[in-house]
């Protein structure tokens, strides 16, 4: 059997629920134990944060911190979308501030090399007036610094790839003589930074109080802008994957502060305006972050419509009380914006038929809340080319705007052959074409007899192959004509999200197999067992008649 994961008698973890207080590794200043793990769940008010902040840090060294590691999660431990990140060596992490009014810190040893541990203090994010804690002297006897934080702590280095900051009490007026710190990085993209409310003390020039922001995570780096009084800052747009924001007030009138929201351009807000294009959640397959919200908007051009393949999803599940998607989930807007036609709202795990939008523009929005997060999700969208196509008892009549096209050569638009390509006349291109001719076939469906084909418009550059294909089908009785998009999404991805998914399936069916096989050997062992308990009791009574 293994060791106990905390040795008897070591104090270890715990709930810290007062404004303010501090903790350590066990035995600090002494070598921690080995084989530990202790778990300490920051919980303040709620509508705060958590600020914390290390003033010793010893732990064994490893390039990944897998020996010894401290880890620091918003929220609920072990839930990896809430991972602010892992620690070890003698760097310690850098101030943190919480997104919402819980954190969780986890500590962890191994069998072998211990060090001095750290030690960590902790604020509630807001409060009346200002009191100071520090850790006591003899914790620290090396050590003769005090780690002292305000009560109206404020600012924190924040990695998630998005966020909300708050100015000090908002929305009650923040203090005099404040200083506030953010620095925002680590998502690997542009930064955007967006106030929803601002009223700063005023003043020509921003001298009295002011929030500015620099592009970079130092003061040191390019000023974006300074901004004082009642007007929000505008958007504000980084060009490095960090970003500063300070917040000063003098020493007397005050306002409401400001409240704002952070995401990383890159990965969490895009725009797609090519004919066919994939995106992901971020981090997939990898687990998403949680507390996010992100947006995909597809703009194609004028009378088109957006077709989206759903290639693999795995979101959080259904409520167990209403049975819908209330956590995390991936809606469709048919348009630019969240007011349009929803076209569908999912989450779990699903193989989902593909969409179309009614219009050249489609928006997908995808919100986690503050725990439990899974793989995400993977989709390609191919724009769906305008065209008319209509038929007689006898013949194909396709039409598309040259325009919709304008791109490519004639010869680049046939029906079922090369042969069989369009015609300009006017500003379209057509294609007339009667049905014993390019490679059209009769079918039988749902009784009824149609004539087939196949309509191909090839996107190619270069070494690089793209041909949309468009079924194209005519019921001759009626004079009835449709047409629908069938291939779209590129056959690599499409094969490497079912790949993975038949790989995790494997994986998971490999675990039930064990747990068959182990409970059939548990089933034989039973059963012998009992035969030999049986053998065994008629040997007895035969034994007893002899005699």
């Amino acid at each position: 059997s293994h060791p106990p994961l905390c040795p008897p008698g070591i104090k270890c973890g715990g709930v810290l629920s007062a404004p303010s207080g501090n903790f350590s590794s066990p035995n600090f200043p002494g070598p921690y134990p080995y084989e530990t793990e202790c778990t300490w769940l920051i919980v303040v008010a709620e509508g705060s944060s958590v600020l914390l902040s290390f003033s010793h840090f010893e732990l064994e060294y490893h390039a990944a911190c897998a020996y010894d590691y401290l880890q620091v999660y918003n929220g609920a431990a072990r839930d990896q979308g809430n991972l602010l990140g892992t620690f070890c060596g003698h760097s310690p992490p850098p101030p943190f501030s919480s997104a919402w009014h819980v954190m969780a810190i986890v500590f962890r040893s191994d069998r072998h090399v211990a060090k001095r541990g750290f030690a960590a203090a902790y604020q509630k994010g807001s409060g009346e007036g200002w009191q100071w804690r520090s850790i006591h002297p003899s914790v620290l006897p090396h050590h003769p610094h005090h780690l002292c934080l305000p009560a109206d702590a404020c600012g924190g280095q924040l990695t998630g790839l998005s966020g909300e900051i708050t100015s000090p009490r908002y929305p009650e007026s923040y203090p005099n003589e404040a200083e506030c710190r953010w620095s925002i990085g680590g998502a690997g993209g542009p930064l955007t930074l967006v106030f929803t409310d601002f009223q700063v003390e005023g003043g020509q020039g921003c001298t009295f109080d002011y929030v500015a922001l620099f592009d970079g995570p130092t003061t040191a780096a390019p000023r974006l802008g300074r901004y004082c009084g009642s007007a929000r800052p505008p958007r504000t747009v980084s060009s490095a994957p960090h970003l500063l924001i300070l917040f000063k007030s003098d020493f007397n009138i005050g306002g409401r502060g400001f409240k704002a929201h952070f995401y990383s351009a890159g990965k969490c807000q895009e725009v797609f305006t090519t004919i066919k294009g994939n995106l992901s959640s971020p981090r997939y397959p990898n687990f998403y972050p949680n507390n996010l919200k992100c947006q995909w908007s597809i703009r194609l051009p004028l009378r088109y419509r957006v077709k989206v393949f759903f290639l693999d999803m795995e979101l959080e599940g259904r409520s167990s009380l209403t049975g819908g998607c209330d956590y995390d989930h991936l809606a469709a807007f048919d348009g630019g914006a969240e007011n349009g036609s929803l076209l569908g709202r999912w989450c779990g795990q699903e193989s989902l038929a593909p969409i179309t939008s009614h219009s050249n523009q489609l928006l997908l929005v995808l919100h986690t809340d503050r725990n439990t997060a899974k793989r995400g999700f993977s989709i390609a969208y191919v724009g769906v080319v305008p065209m008319n196509v209509s038929c007689t008892r006898t013949e194909f009549h396709i039409q598309i705007p040259v325009q919709s096209l304008a791109q490519l050569e004639r010869n680049r638009i046939y029906l079922g052959t090369p042969s069989c390509a369009a015609q300009v006349v006017g500003g379209n291109f057509k294609i007339h074409t009667r049905f014993d001719t390019c490679s059209t076939e009769s079918q039988k469906r749902n009784n009824t007899s149609v004539i087939v084909s196949t309509l191909y418009i090839d996107f190619s550059v270069g070494n690089q192959e793209d041909i949309h294909q468009y079924e194209v089908r005519c019921e001759p009785k009626r004079k009835e004509a449709s047409v629908t998009l069938i291939a779209g999404p590129d056959p690599a991805r499409l094969s490497q999200a079912e790949n993975l998914v038949v790989a995790q399936q494997r994986d998971r069916g490999a675990m039930d197999a064990r747990e068959i096989k182990s409970q059939d050997t548990s089933d034989i062992v039973f059963i012998s067992i009992c035969i030999l308990a049986g053998l065994l009791m008629v040997i007895a009574v035969v034994g007893l008649v002899l005699l």
